[in-house]
């Protein structure tokens, strides 16, 4: 890819690389074990967590196969909320997002948001045809978040998360039915 579309700016979030900056609030919300609750990463140290975003912050996106993590800022300060994760699928067709926000950034419509900005991101700049979520049926937080941002559950499956039985709902939309609104 010649052209790095980012950062990609919404009404109060950018969507952008993240960068050295960015690990102290890095660290803090990833730290948070109420955030990691739901989550399939695990805390690292500073060196790690350094290593990871300098990782990112060079990633190719739309990689096939491959995760890349985008922060999530706050768009006048640039200070980073959150981050999130795209993978699209090994043949191209479909993609999947994960997200994690600051628990202060929480429940102010900034996830939605940042999550309407990566789906838009991915149908203007890739080829895939759908976009998926997958969340734990008890993170209530997560399945109202991914309903406002206009995706709709295509699929229930009981899976192993952590070694724990659990429920997991997998979100879609798809790209005919444009943005996720």
């Amino acid at each position: 890819m010649t052209h790095d579309p980012l950062p990609r700016a919404g009404a109060r979030i950018t969507l952008r690389r993240l960068g050295v900056a960015d690990l102290s609030a890095f660290q803090a919300y990833r730290g948070d074990e109420t955030v990691a609750l739901y989550q399939g990463w695990s805390a690292r140290n500073d060196q790690e967590a350094l290593a990871f975003i300098e990782e990112m912050s060079a990633a190719e996106l739309f990689s096939r196969g491959a995760w890349v993590q985008l922060a999530v800022a706050d768009r006048e300060t640039n200070g980073l909320i959150g981050d999130i994760g795209i993978c699209v699928a090994a043949d191209g067709m479909s993609a999947e997002l994960g997200f994690t926000i600051d628990p202060g950034s929480q429940g102010k419509g900034l996830g939605t948001e940042a999550l309407q900005e990566a789906v838009a991101l991915l149908f203007e700049h890739s080829p895939v045809a759908q976009v998926v979520c997958i969340t734990d049926a008890r993170n209530s937080a997560s399945v109202r978040l991914l309903e406002r941002a206009g995706m709709r559950r295509v699929a229930t499956a009981e899976v192993v998360f952590r070694g724990q039985p659990c429920i997991e709902h997998t979100y879609a939309v798809l790209r005919h039915e444009g943005r996720a609104v």
